[in-house]
This record gives structure tokens, C-alpha cells and sequence, in this order.
């Protein structure tokens, strides 16, 4: 993985096809909420599989909870949809056959020349996709379970939301005054695109 894709760093905003074949930027995705990014070696792994059908399992809490899931694999169309069908992914697959990401990142998993994945990794990030965790998934266990997902996002909401404690000093006055910009979805925040 490159140097710079760490904790507190900003992820690349990757434009790539998704699983309808339209053109999606990973910030229009993410919009002002967390996001768990897969990048997968995709549908032939049963490890990713796996991984997808935890996720596709919790999938109804993550999006309560306004966190965004989203795949980038290297398999073409097809065999993404055929991923995201077999797993019940019910976000967004990224598609990444030519290998954009991969490079640019710098995790080939040079071990399987037949396949020429990308190492997996999960990160989530919080808004502008900033880096709070990374996660090595070249083998099964380095990946996170959801507990761990439920601690990094919890840590990364506390973050971002000015109004997770609503007894927070000025909170229920500003609301009644006609103030919003501090409760989700944060409208008249600086640049629409919530708390800073």
C-alpha cells in the first residue's frame, strides 16, 4: 500500500464504472457520512465472499446508522454483478478490471499472476475521505470483524457529528432558533457538505 494511505490522510477520489455501468466519483458516494470501503480481489475469492455476506447480514444497521458500504473490485461488469448478487450486496460495486486502483495504489497481489487482483484491504473513512482506519485483508483474519467496523465507525460518527450528545451546551437553542446547521443532514454548513 502506498505511504500516504494512512490514518488521518485523504483517500484518492477514484472515478470507476459501478455494477449499472455508470461512472461514480467515490466523494458523490460518500456524501458528508461514513463510508466502508472494500477493495476486493472479487467474485472468484471465498475469502471476500465471506467478508461481503458479514456485511450484507448487518447491512440494514449500517444503513440506519447513515454509513455508506462501497466494492471496488477488479472484475468486470458481469462478474460484479455476479458478486454483488451472490453475496446480497445491496450498495454500490465498483468496477476496477483495468486495474486503475490497483496499480495506483500499489497493491498487486503479485502472488496470483492467473487472477492479478489487488491485495484486499477495508478502510473506513469519515467525510472528504479521510483515512481512520486501514486494514490489511491478504489474510482472512486481518480483516475487520464488524466489531471492529462498529468501534471504528462509532469513533468516527463521535467525530463528525456535532450533535451526537443533544444535551451538548447550545445545541436545543440553536434549534429553536431556526438553527439546523448543526443536526444531520447539517443544512447551511460551510459548503453543504456538513459539520467541520
Amino acid at each position: 500500500m502506498r505511504a500516504d494511505i494512512t490514518p488521518g490522510g485523504t483517500f484518492p477520489d477514484y472515478e470507476l464504472t459501478d455494477h449499472t455501468r455508470t461512472r461514480r466519483r467515490l466523494s458523490g458516494l460518500q456524501g458528508i457520512d461514513p463510508m466502508i470501503l472494500l477493495l476486493s480481489r472479487g467474485h472468484y475469492c471465498p475469502k471476500d465472499h465471506q467478508q461481503h455476506l458479514q456485511l450484507a447480514a448487518h447491512y440494514s444497521e449500517i444503513a440506519v446508522a447513515y454509513t455508506q458500504v462501497v466494492t471496488i473490485a477488479t472484475d468486470n461488469i458481469l462478474e460484479l454483478n455476479e458478486f454483488r448478487a451472490a453475496v446480497g450486496g445491496q450498495w454500490t460495486f465498483l468496477s476496477d478490471a483495468g486495474r486503475k486502483v490497483q496499480k495506483d495504489l500499489q497493491i498487486q497481489e503479485y502472488t496470483d499472476p492467473r487472477h492479478d487482483p489487488m491485495i484486499p484491504h477495508t478502510l473506513v473513512l469519515g467525510p472528504g475521505l479521510v483515512i481512520h482506519s486501514v486494514y490489511n485483508g491478504y489474510w482472512y483474519w486481518g480483516r475487520p470483524s464488524i466489531e471492529d467496523l462498529r468501534r471504528d465507525l462509532r469513533d468516527v460518527t463521535r467525530e463528525i457529528r456535532p450533535d451526537w450528545d443533544l444535551s451538548a451546551p447550545g445545541l436545543s437553542a440553536a434549534w429553536e432558533a431556526g438553527d439546523h446547521s448543526m443536526h444531520y443532514p447539517y443544512q447551511g454548513a460551510r459548503e453543504g457538505r456538513g459539520p467541520t
